[in-house]
């Protein structure tokens, strides 16, 4: 190496390390704005609702269950039994579609990625329609939910692997479209062939999205596939910036790129079918909130997804509270992320197009 590019090296060293130590900081402020935002929300949405309380009886209430004193019954009973569950199960929602949306873009290096990309939504659609077909109880409705979700990418990435393309990645996409496709006909079918006046309600219902039925136990379900989704995708995510990459030059550097794709794969899976089996469908926070993370702290996924998780549930936990606030009858909340996530679609789109 010459004398001349030695300097250069040695003059560009303390810019790449202001760089990187700016970068962090702006992870650390995001997150942590997003934790401030998240906790004032989860404090609006115990305070607000049909029965409004002050934010000091929610306090106390809090406080009681902690120290073990008594509590107002009527204030325990509204924010302890009926608003707590819905803001964690929101929370956790939120948290968990936008990582697996985080996960799916980066994996295919699209933004324009969401989660049901590979059917996961779609399996758990038909998986929940066909539990309230046969007349199954909430839990196995939940269960088929999940079931179907973990099935259908199964399904979509044996025929993927089955079909030799140059694009592994867009063979990939391809397939969970037609599967989807599939998938859709046959949740329509059930829907035909439903009881009109006590089935398909149920059905319609789900399929729209709710967290009204929140309760513990579905926070029990939840959480241990959304905590163990967000630690296997924490643990790879310095592996995870190498799929960026081209193919070859990320096998080049030493990574299993197929081995690897699986495993984020089936951690986002796992994460957006409990979620889904637990709210039903709501879309857009998967496609939306990883955008407006990497617009903050860029694209380096060990950033980018603890700022994607938080960013996710005090988006979701916000447009839950919107949901069963703004009018007198609850709006699901899949037709709010839909208002906001359109327009947001469609900037994609077109800042795509004059990348072109």
């Amino acid at each position: 190496m010459s004398a001349k590019a030695e300097a250069l090296g040695a003059r560009e060293a303390p810019d790449v390390a202001r760089a990187l130590a700016a970068s962090r900081r702006r992870s650390l402020a995001a997150f942590g704005g997003g934790a401030v935002a998240l906790v004032a929300l989860a404090v609006v949405a115990l305070a607000a609702g049909r029965y409004p309380l002050a934010i000091a009886d929610v306090a106390a209430v809090l406080l009681a269950h902690v120290t073990g004193a008594a509590a107002p019954s009527t204030a325990d009973a509204i924010v302890w039994q009926v608003r707590l569950p819905r803001v964690v199960v929101a929370a956790l929602v939120g948290a968990a579609l936008a990582a697996a949306g985080s996960a799916y873009q980066h994996l295919f290096r699209n933004p324009l990625v969401a989660p049901d990309t590979l059917g996961v939504s779609s399996g758990a659609a038909l998986g929940a329609v066909a539990g309230i077909f046969v007349g199954a109880g909430y839990f196995v409705i939940q269960a088929a939910a999940f079931g179907g979700g973990l099935a259908a990418v199964l399904v979509v990435m044996l025929i993927a692997a089955r079909l030799r393309a140059h694009d592994p990645l867009v063979t990939l996409i391809l397939t969970g479209v037609v599967v989807a496709s599939l998938l859709g006909a046959a949740t329509s079918l059930f829907k035909y062939l439903a009881d009109p006046y006590n089935q398909l309600p149920a059905i319609t219902f789900w399929l729209m999205g709710s967290f009204a039925a929140a309760a513990f136990s579905e926070v029990a379900n939840l959480l241990p596939a959304a905590v163990i989704a967000l630690a296997v995708l924490g643990a790879l995510a310095w592996r995870i910036n190498l799929l960026a990459l081209p193919e070859d030059e990320a096998r080049a550097l030493g990574v299993n790129t197929r081995a690897l794709r699986a495993v984020v794969v089936a951690a986002a899976t796992l994460a957006t079918s409990a979620a889904v089996a637990v709210s039903g469908i709501v879309g857009w926070v998967g496609l939306v909130v990883p955008h407006m993370a990497r617009l903050v702290v860029g694209p380096e996924f060990t950033r980018l997804l603890p700022v994607a998780a938080i960013f996710g549930a005090a988006f979701m936990l916000a447009i839950d509270t919107l949901a069963r606030t703004l009018a007198t009858i609850e709006i699901p909340p899949g037709i709010l992320t839909a208002v906001v996530g359109t327009p947001v679609f469609i900037a994609l789109l077109a800042r795509a197009g004059r990348a072109i």
